[in-house]
Parts: structure tokens; sequence; C-alpha cells
């Protein structure tokens, strides 16, 4: 790929054969428990968003809400997450990765033991907010630890595999919340959800390592962090392959978002029969994640995000299809599901590295970049375009066929500004 400008060029430094400046008391992680652990501070995300999703009526019943106030709790969190994203990369670009990670488990933790005791929705609300400001750093920082340890193919195979262990967390999210949810109530899901965090943070403190060397880190100052965000917020490049993964992420949030109104009143399912949705879901990125993980290396990137847009147009195309002559039915409505998210996983790790690389001396902020614009779709898609187009299953399924055609267009459209650019850098 092209470098915009000379500071893009590709990062000449060695692939480490270990993790840098490791604690006495730890002991280093293999590759496959590094990705288990960047993979489990990935689920923070999926877990907030889909564990709860079946407890909404009782929700809305316990604290007296309504539908929409308790539907404006998942916007307050989606918000939040977007906006502070944008800084967990810049701070463990300056403060180390280990150190960002530590501080937004507490947070996190704090957040969602406010949750599980809220007596209104405005409460549910603020500490919501609290859960999205600090559950984002475990994907954006996780990104920047993969690309400091690894590059090229051997850096795309431990993102596949995260992303393949990630996958458990939007499958086993609702299926456990609609559970706790028919034998307890729901804020033991965010019992749960503290436990977990808590967990986490023992594991992070003992064994996860500091990535980022103290000579390498960026000054947090606001004119180099003014020029960063400039640099990268003004690359159209960037914008073109960020917006490729959060389009086509967008057109599965959509289903995910529309499940509370879609699934009981379109399917006829109940709050422990969300798998349905989820199981599929999950089953495709975990076999594209897994398929992206053996073509690592082994074939040209563009060939291989060409595979992952035929599954993705063609399960969108095919369930629009669908949809425009037969009604809602089980297994035929989210049986195009997998196979769209299957063609993402292909897509998305390819992607995700080439926007990372085009800023090699600042992959934290970059991460953030990354992550604030796939989070600011998926607070748009939560909070206008889902419940507008909830109510019919061929709505969704056009919102999602539109969503991926605009994410192939930006995808040529890149190629193309890239073959533009090939004289003037030569140049």
């Amino acid at each position: 790929m092209l470098p915009e400008t000379p500071a893009d060029l590709p990062d000449s430094d060695p692939v480490p054969p270990v993790p840098p400046r490791t604690k006495p008391h730890m002991r280093p992680l293999s590759h496959g428990a590094l990705a288990v652990v960047l993979a489990a501070l990935s689920m923070l995300g999926p877990f907030c968003i889909d564990a709860y999703l079946p407890a909404f009526p009782e929700i809305q019943q316990s604290l007296g809400a309504t539908s929409i106030q308790v539907q404006q709790s998942l916007t307050a969190y989606m918000l939040a997450f977007a906006g502070m994203v944008l800084w967990h990369g810049a701070l463990s670009d300056a403060f180390g990765r280990r150190n960002v990670i530590l501080v937004s488990l507490v947070l996190f933790a704090i957040g969602t033991i406010g949750c599980a005791s809220a007596h209104s929705v405005q409460y549910l609300w603020f500490f919501r907010m609290l859960q999205g400001v600090s559950a984002g750093a475990g994907v954006v920082v996780g990104r920047a630890i993969i690309r400091d340890l690894y590059h090229d193919a051997e850096a795309a195979r431990l993102l596949s595999l995260v992303t393949m262990i990630f996958s458990i967390a939007p499958a086993v999210a609702p299926i456990m919340g609609g559970v706790i949810v028919k034998y307890l109530d729901w804020r033991a899901i965010f019992l749960a959800l503290f436990a977990f965090s808590v967990i986490l943070f023992i594991v992070c403190w003992r064994r996860l390592p500091e990535t980022l060397p103290l000579h390498k880190r960026q000054p947090f100052n606001p004119r180099f962090l003014v020029g960063s965000y400039r640099q990268i917020l003004g690359s159209p490049l960037f914008h073109m392959k960020s917006l490729v993964v959060a389009l086509n992420f967008a057109g599965l949030f959509v289903y995910i978002t529309a499940a509370p109104e879609m699934l009981p009143k379109q399917l006829h399912l109940g709050p422990d029969q969300f798998g349905w949705l989820f199981i599929p879901s999950v089953s495709g990125i975990f076999t594209g994640a897994l398929f992206a993980n053996r073509l690592a290396g082994k074939m040209a990137v563009e060939r291989q995000v060409a595979i992952g847009f035929a599954f993705l147009l063609g399960a969108a195309a095919v369930n629009a299809l669908w949809h425009t002559f037969m009604a809602p039915s089980i297994p035929w409505t989210v049986l195009p599901i997998f196979f769209y998210t299957f063609g993402m996983s292909i897509v998305s790790p390819a992607a995700t590295l080439m926007a990372l690389d085009l800023f090699p001396h600042i992959r934290g902020t970059v991460a953030s970049c990354q992550s604030f614009e796939t989070t600011l779709m998926g607070a748009i898609v939560a909070g206008l375009i889902a419940p507008a187009l909830s109510g019919s299953v061929l709505w969704l399924a056009l919102g999602q066929l539109a969503f991926t055609a605009c994410a192939l267009g930006l995808w040529l459209t890149a190629r193309r500004y890239r073959r533009m650019l090939a004289p003037q850098t030569i140049g």
C-alpha cells in the first residue's frame, strides 16, 4: 500500500521476539494467551450492548420508564463510547498501553456496579455513559498492542485469532442475559459484568505486558494531539478504509439494535430465544475470522477483500429479495446473517491493518479514530436508523444491503485514490 505522505512510511523496526519491559512478577504471555486476554478486553463492549437487550421490558417496568427511555440507555452508552475512543489511543501513545487498560477497567467496574444499583432511568443513563467511556479501551489499545509486537501476516493472524475468540461474546451475551432475566432479574446482568471486569483487572495487572517502551512514547500536549488528529482526520484514504469497516458493521448492528423490537413482534420469540439471531451472527464472525487467519500471507489483500464482499453483498441481496416475497420466519430470516458476518470478518482485518499502517508512529491514535468512526456509526444506527426500520424485516434487509454497498463503493474509491497518489509519491 502506498503512503500518503513521507511521514506515513512503514515502520522499520524489527519484530520484537518478546514483549518489552515486563514486570518482575509477570510471566510472558504466549501468542495464544495474549489473544485470549485482548479478546476478553474487547468483549466488554458487546457484553454491555447485547447482554441487557432481553431485559428491556423488565427494566422499563422496574424503573417506571418508557420503551424509548430504555432504548436511550443504549444510545447514551454508544455516544460516550464513541467520544472516548478518540482518546484511548492518544493516552496509550503517551502513557503506555498497560496503564490505560488498567485505569479503564477500574472505571468500567464502577460504572457497572452503578448500573446494577440504579433506581431511575436517569441514573441508568449516567452509569451507562461511564461504561461507554471506559469499555472501548480494550478494542483500541488491543489493536495498538498487536501492531507494536507483530507485522504483516503475523499481525493479521493474531488479529483474526482475537476476532475468533471475541466473537463468542455477541452469541453468549444475549443468551446469558435472557437466562439471567428469566430466573433472577435485570440487575444480576450488570453484577455478572462487574465480576467479569474484576477478573480481567486481576489478569491484566499480573500478566499484561507493556508493549510501548518509553523512548517510543509521544508527548501528551495539545499541540501534538491537534497535529496528530489533523493528520489522521484530514486523510481521505484513512476515512475510506475506516468507513469500510464501520459500514459493514452497521449492516449487522442494525439487526442487533432492532432485536428487542423485531424478534418478539416479527418472529414471536421470547427473551430466552435471542440466540436465534445472535448464534448465526457469531458463527459467521468466527468462521470468517478463521478463514481470514488461514488466508493471511497466502493471498493478495485485494483478492481477500473481494471474496469478503462477495459474501457480504450476496447475503444482503438474498435477504432483501427473500423478504420482498416471503413473510419473516425462522430460520430463513436469520440464515443470511451467517453469510453476511462471514464476509465481514474476511474484509475487516485487512481494512483495519491498512488504516493503521497509514500512520505507524501514532498507531494508538489511529486505532482511536478508527473505533470512533465505527462506534459513531453504531450510535447513529441505534438512535435513528434501527428504530425507523425495526418494524419491518424487509426494511432491515434493505438497510443492510445499502450499508455494505456503500462500503464496497468506498473500498473501490480508495483503490483508485491510491493509484492517483502513486505518481505524486514517486515524484
